[in-house]
Parts: C-alpha cells; structure tokens; sequence
C-alpha cells in the first residue's frame, strides 16, 4: 500500500471513531517505530511517536508560541500525554492560547504521521482506554474537521517526497560532514551540520520546509561529504516550565478546582440536553437538564448555576417570557444566559441582543463552539 493510501485509510479510521465519540488510543505501528493517536469523545487530544518525542515537542513550541517556557522535568507520561497536560495548563494560566496549543498539536501530528507513513508496514489498532475526564478538556481538543487539513497537508508532502526520489529517505535523520568541507562550498549551512540538528531540527531553524532542506543537501550525501546517522532524542529535564509535580494527577485541585462551575440546559428536548451534556461534562463542568422551566425554577435557584443555556421554543412556556422572569428573580439575575435555539435568523438573534442575553447559539449544538462560549462568559474556569 502506497503511503498516500496508508493516510487516507487512517484518516478514514478516525472519521469512524469520531462518528462514535470514542475514547481510547489509536495505536500505530511502523518498523519498529511507534506512534499514538489519544482520542477523546471522537476528538484528538496529543499525538505521540517513540521516536524523538521531545525535539518534536521543542520545535512545535517554538514554532507557536515561543515566548512560553512550560517545565516538564520528571513529568509522568504514563496515562496521558505530558505534552497535553502541558498546554492544557498553559492555557489556564494564560501562558498561551487555544489557538497556539492547537497549532502545536497539529504540527505534531503531522510530523509524526508524516514519519510513520514512510514506512511500508504500517499497521493502526484501537485500544479502548477511557480518560478520567477531570483531568480533559474537548475544547482543546481536535475534531475531525481540523485534523482533515492536517492530512490534506500529509498527502500534498508524500506526493512531493516521493516525486524527489526520497521514499526511504527518514527526516529525522542528522545530516553530518564526513571530512571538512571549505566554508564557500556549504554556503552558510556548515553549522547546521555539526552531528545535532535533524532534516526536521533545520527545516526549523530556517523556517523553511523539510523538502527544500532535504533537497539542499542530499547532494552533498550522494558526493560522499555528507553523512546520515540516527541520533537519540533530547532529554526532558533541561525544559522549564510552569507544573510543579512529576504526578500529572496531582495538578487537578490546581488545573482543575477553577472548572467545576455549574452549567444548567432549559430545554424540553432530553436529546439535545444529552448532547450538552456530553460536551461540558468531560470538559469538567457540573451539569443539570431542566425540561419544564415553570417547574424546575427551584432546583435551578437550590443550585445557583454559574451559566444557563435556554431553549426559545418550548411546548409549556416561552424562551423570552423565561428569560424575562430570569432576570427580575434577584436569584438569577447576575447569571450569563445564552438563548439556545434551532432559529438562527437575523429577527431572533437582534431580539437576543436588544432583551440582553449574554450570547445566541444555534442547534445542534458543536462542541467547539459551546465550548468557547462557555470560556467567554466565565472565563475563571
């Protein structure tokens, strides 16, 4: 099997598995080199390869947000990605946002995928391994839809990779002077032929692609005054950062004591409540479904929600009528309201806005996006 066909069954397995909301750890296996995809509820959490798992990681850092210095020294990998945890408490501390920590796990992803994908023996397997969901987060996670672009990415570089000449050629290799080589004929380049920086580690440094710098050199290889040689990985402990203890569950009090805010859904349908659910409980939210709002006013003021969801069209009362009676009962008064409606037109959300609901958002409800309406409207959790 073609490496652009090994791509696209494994993209084909993961729109599977996001289809079932799955939990678990796609495993890859490739000459003898390993990779794992962590997949939450049908999302991609981390990508991890045995394989220079810490230089991937300093590149993609320093790729997208390079001004964070995140320790990881003695950090514990055994049940989840440090890296994961890593940018999760990055972004709770304001260290970097959504948007870099997915651009990082993108990048990763890619290489990683990229690597394993050269080798003709390829093989995934899914091992069921559901996640103490405390300690997870699906807004940091990726969906399907984002990762299609990474592997769009993928097969454009397997089709160039291939087209040069450079099928069993490894990225990760170090391109090394086997005899000294005057200054004038590498053209600047002599330092990053020192025997430490990969085909990756350059590509990097230049800010230029993994090809063009291959392309660069392997002339040099096929003329004898080049070398390839595998080299280790970095160690961990010289990186900085901001977690205090080697035991990822020891950082849920501080990771994760902000997020046990309670999210209430006033909405008379049980399927689209079910599906809000699953979405802000596993992100470490409390939740509570109230199908009659006449009748459930006093649960919602016996638990003093931090953020209601409120359905407009329901078969016993009307949304606006609701939000109305909300913001009079001095209980409810301060709390974010977010009108939660199949109607998604102009009339409905100016309504929205001129009664003073904090935020409209449409059915069905994307994770994505009540995720990040959720971080908006309290952003201390």
């Amino acid at each position: 099997m073609s490496a652009n066909n090994k791509i696209i069954k494994l993209a084909q397995e993961i729109d599977i598995l996001s289809q079932r909301m799955a939990t678990g750890n796609l495993l890859l296996n490739s000459h003898a080199k390993e990779g794992k995809l962590y997949i939450f509820y049908g999302r991609l959490l981390y990508t991890t390869g045995n394989l220079h798992r810490v230089r991937r990681w300093q590149r993609a850092i320093g790729l997208h947000c390079p001004e964070w210095k995140p320790i990881t020294s003695q950090l514990s990998d055994r049940e989840k990605p440090w890296e994961y945890l890593l940018l999760y408490d990055g972004i709770t501390r304001n260290k970097i946002t959504l948007y870099q920590a997915k651009k990082v796990i993108r990048t990763v992803t890619l290489e990683v995928l990229f690597t394993l994908s050269l080798y003709a023996d390829l093989t995934p397997q899914w091992e069921p391994s559901p996640y103490n969901k405390s300690e997870l987060s699906l807004g940091l996670a990726l969906c399907y839809r984002e990762l299609e672009e990474v592997f769009s990415k993928i097969t454009k570089m397997q089709k160039l990779w291939q087209k040069a000449g450079f099928d069993s050629l490894n990225p990760n290799l170090v391109p090394v002077m086997n005899k000294p080589i005057k200054p004038e004929a590498l053209s600047g380049w002599g330092k990053y032929l020192q025997g430490d920086l990969t085909l990756w580690d350059i590509a990097y440094q230049l800010r230029k692609s993994v090809l063009a710098v291959t392309k660069t050199l392997l002339p040099l290889v096929k003329k004898g005054l080049l070398q390839l040689k595998a080299v280790p990985d970095l160690p961990i402990s010289p990186l900085e950062s901001s977690l205090t203890t080697a035991n990822p569950r020891n950082n849920v009090d501080k990771t994760t004591s902000k997020k046990q805010s309670l999210i209430v859904c006033i909405d008379d349908s049980p399927v689209v409540a079910e599906t809000l659910k699953k979405i802000v409980q596993p992100a470490g939210y409390r939740f509570i479904s109230i199908q009659d709002p006449i009748r459930g006013f006093v649960k919602i003021a016996e638990h003093k929600p931090d953020l209601i969801f409120l359905d407009l069209e329901m078969p016993h009362a009307n949304g606006y009528t609701v939000y109305q009676f909300l913001r009079k009962a001095p209980a409810f008064e301060k709390i974010p309201v977010i009108i939660f409606t199949s109607r998604n037109n102009l009339i409905d959300r100016s309504r929205a806005k001129l009664i003073g609901a904090a935020d409209f958002l449409s059915k069905p409800p994307k994770p994505e996006e009540v995720l990040r309406m959720i971080q908006k409207h309290l952003p201390n959790t």
